[in-house]
This record gives structure tokens, C-alpha cells and sequence, in this order.
């Protein structure tokens, strides 16, 4: 694993795949390939005949070049749900997000039995204002269906000129037919880190996705709150609906607050992917700390989630997080194109894996209103929800919908009037704030629990 500057491709936060973590290396595919042996490529000739016969006899004339890179998607796909193709115009635009500025919607997408399907909404965004929500299908983009269509080709569709307009049709849970939502694209440019005080002594720090400069941002952020007249009595780092981003990111945010010990270790086939990465003296290692997570935390996110709580620094408050526990690394190849291919399995300081299982909270939340926990609960798609993941137990798929008769009356969604980090709105904040207020009492609760 090459430690020169990594990039994100979670496909723009414009509509991207889930909560990549990813290392960029240089090179050519060439050099990848040419010590493999030969050998094991006899079973080609297979391949070319097919490739042969489909030219010459398919109903219409097809392009070499088309074929292959449908058949390289064919492979690449059948591997895990985020290992992909980059033709030379995907690989260039997938480059584009780490300095968190994208044009296009602003949701994040992924790929769920086949169907293209809402991760979350970005706040402030054309989608989050039209009311896009987690767990929505996109069956149409622009009259379009979407059946069969790739991550990569649903991007090209909903990005455009900014100004312009797009018509995308949704199906969500409990609604009997397709909902249109009409957008304008806009530049989209995210803030990774929003802050603000709660109370006198204590602040709010929401981390929205792990980009270049998310650590400095943070560390800034910390230092203002640390020239307040009241010391800081307590914080709480949001990281719900975080879909990830860059590895490095994630353990520089970690180092932020850990003294010492290991963040986070890789392990893969190549000795340069058995890697491990170690906190350092200093940052803010003494005020009390409350993390939430939800289903839409993952990767980067579940990193930083998982090292506090194993090294015994916060608490983790929410539901479990959505369990995408394996590295990217991109691969250039000849012609400007690139793989994007999984190549390393990510673990907790202790060992834990979170493939699958993602991170369990310290606390999960309870007695809280029945409409935020529906809320939570149809968010919906996780890890484990997404055909070819690794550890799969069973590929049966899990659509909500898939099992209801064409003809089933829907089910009434409860009304709710939640508004993430703004207390009394907020039930997961509230709690996390009651938490830091009562910190001794709860800190004596535990240590006595384990003596």
C-alpha cells in the first residue's frame, strides 16, 4: 500500500457507491499483469470464440470494444459489490470528489439486488430539499429505466450542467406508486465538518464524509471551541449517514483522539496490504466524547467508531452501522481506464472484523419515539443487504417490497418531525447530551460493572 496521497471515489457524493475506502496507486496496467503467468490464461480461447460467434452472428453489428468492457464488468462484478471497471471518462470523474466539490444531486447511491437504491441524501443539496430519502429505489432516471443499469452509467445520467434539469422516479416503502422527483443540478460542495455549541461547555461536531482536509477541519474546529470562556465539559461527534472516504482521513481523524495505540490494520493476499497505522501523542484526548452512529455509517466512518470504542476513549450511541469492512485500491491500466478492485479486509484495534457485522454501539437506543425508530429501521440497505458481499450467508434477496402482492394496501408511514443535531428534535442528540452531563456518575456505573 503505497503512502502517497489516496482518493476517494464514492462516485461523487453525487450518486455513489457505499462508504469506499480507498488507496490510489500509480502505474500501468501492464506492469500489473505481465508477471502472471500465461498459462492461466488457456481458458481465454474459450472467451475468444464466444466473442467471435457474437460478432458475426448477433442480430446487430457490435463493437469489439463494447464487448469487453461488458465482459470485464461481468467479471469484476461478479467478485463483490464494490470491485468495478472504470472506463477513462468514469476513472476521471470519480477523481473529482476529493476536494469535495461535484456536480450532479447530491445522494448516495448503491446497487441492492440489482436495483439502484438511496444510501442518504447530502444535506443541503438538490435531493435532500426535494426530499429524497434512505432507502429509496430509482426505478426511472428521466423516463429511463433503471433495470440493469451500473453504478457508473446511473452517475453519468444524473450528472450534468449545473442549472439543468432532471426528473427522477422513486419508489419508497408504504407508497403505492412511483413517486417523480423533478431536480436542477447544482455544483455540489460538501462540508465535511459542521459545528456548533449545544450548550455552554459543550459542543456538536457532524463529520458528513471523510475528504482531504476533514482532520485540519476538525482540529480548527476544536481549537475555536477551545478559546471559549467555559472549558469543554463534553462533545459529541455525529457520524451518522457518513458513508466513508478516504482511509487516511479516517485515521487522522482517530489520531485526533487517541494518545497512542493502533487505529486500524489491513490485511490482504500482498505483503504491501498487511498494513497497520498507530495513534500519537497529543490532540484532545480528555474531554468526554459520545459518538452516534446509525445503518448509514460505514467504512472511513466505522474505522473511526470502532478505535474509540475499542480503545476505550468514547461512547458509541445509535444502531448498528452498516458493516463495509474491505479496502479499494484503484489500478490504472492502459488507456486511461483503472479497476477499481478490492484488495484488503479493514480490522478494529482488537481484531474485529467489520464486514458484515459493522459496529455494535455501546448503548443502542431505546424508549425513544416509535416514529424515529420506523425512521431508523427504513433506512434500510446495509453491507449485508448487498448480493456478493463477502462473508455472505445467503444470497436471498431482502427487498422490503419484493414479497407484497401487487395489490396490498400500503402500510401508513407514522409522521414524524425529526431534524438530525438540533436538540428536543433530535432524540439520539438529546440522549448523547444527557450522557456528557452525567458523565462521572455514568463512568463510576461502568467501571463498578466490570469490577
Amino acid at each position: 500500500m503505497m503512502h502517497r496521497k489516496r482518493r476517494r471515489i464514492l462516485i461523487g457524493l453525487v450518486a455513489g457507491g457505499v462508504g469506499l475506502s480507498v488507496i490510489l496507486f500509480g502505474g500501468h496496467g501492464l506492469n500489473l499483469v505481465s508477471a502472471v503467468d500465461r498459462s492461466t490464461y488457456e481458458d481465454l480461447e474459450a472467451f475468444t470464440n464466444v466473442l467471435a460467434i457474437v460478432r458475426k452472428n448477433y442480430v446487430e453489428e457490435t463493437e469489439t470494444q463494447a464487448l469487453i468492457e461488458g465482459a470485464i464488468n461481468g467479471m469484476l462484478g461478479a467478485l463483490d459489490p464494490h470491485s468495478a471497471y472504470l472506463t477513462p471518462d468514469s476513472y476521471k470523474e470519480l477523481q473529482v470528489d476529493t476536494e469535495g466539490s461535484f456536480g450532479g444531486l447530491g445522494i448516495e447511491i448503491t446497487l441492492r439486488d440489482g436495483i439502484l437504491t438511496v444510501v442518504s441524501p447530502i444535506e443541503d443539496t438538490p435531493a435532500y430539499r426535494a426530499g429524497v430519502q434512505a432507502g429509496d429505489q430509482i426505478i426511472k432516471i428521466n423516463d429511463e429505466l433503471t433495470k440493469d443499469m451500473s453504478l457508473i452509467q446511473a452517475v453519468k445520467k444524473m450528472r450534468g450542467k449545473q442549472g439543468t434539469q432532471i426528473t427522477i422516479s422513486v419508489r419508497r416503502e408504504g407508497v403505492p406508486r412511483l413517486i417523480d422527483v423533478s431536480l436542477i443540478r447544482e455544483v455540489i460542495k460538501i462540508r465535511s465538518v459542521k459545528s456548533k455549541i449545544l450548550e455552554e461547555g459543550y459542543v456538536y461536531i457532524r463529520v458528513t464524509q471523510f475528504q482531504d482536509r476533514t482532520s485540519n477541519d476538525l482540529d480548527t474546529a476544536l481549537k475555536k471551541f477551545g478559546q471559549e470562556a467555559v472549558p469543554l465539559q463534553g462533545m459529541v461527534l455525529d457520524l451518522r449517514n457518513n458513508p466513508g472516504g478516504l482511509l487516511s482521513q479516517a485515521v487522522k481523524v482517530s489520531d485526533l483522539f487517541l494518545s497512542s495505540g493502533m487505529i486500524v490494520y489491513t490485511e490482504g493476499r500482498l505483503e504491501s496490504q498487511q498494513q497497520k497505522y498507530f495513534a500519537h501523542p497529543g490532540g484532545y484526548t480528555d474531554i468526554p466524547m459520545v459518538v452516534l452512529v446509525n445503518g448509514g455509517s460505514a467504512s472511513a466512518s466505522e474505522i473511526v467508531a470502532g478505535a474509540v470504542q475499542d480503545h476505550g476513549r468514547a461512547v458509541v450511541l445509535g444502531v448498528k452501522t452498516f458493516g463495509k469492512g474491505s479496502v479499494q485500491t484503484i489500478l490504472p491500466v492502459d488507456g486511461g481506464a483503472a479497476l477499481r478492485l478490492t484488495t484488503a479486509m479493514y480490522f478494529t484495534p482488537n481484531g474485529r472484523s467489520i464486514q458484515v457485522t459493522g459496529i455494535a454501539p455501546d448503548i443502542e437506543l431505546e424508549n425513544i419515539p416509535e416514529a424515529y425508530a420506523a425512521a431508523q429501521r427504513r433506512h434500510g440497505v446495509r453491507e449485508e443487504n448487498l448480493r456478493g458481499h463477502f462473508g455472505n450467508i445467503s444470497d436471498t434477496p431482502n427487498d422490503p417490497l419484493g414479497d407484497r402482492p401487487a395489490d396490498a394496501e400500503p402500510q401508513a408511514l407514522p409522521e414524524i418531525d425529526i431534524k438530525e443535531g438540533e436538540l428536543g428534535k433530535d432524540p439520539q442528540l438529546d440522549r448523547a447530551l444527557e450522557l456528557l452531563k452525567s458523565w462521572k456518575v455514568f463512568q463510576t456505573t461502568v467501571a463498578e460493572a466490570k469490577g
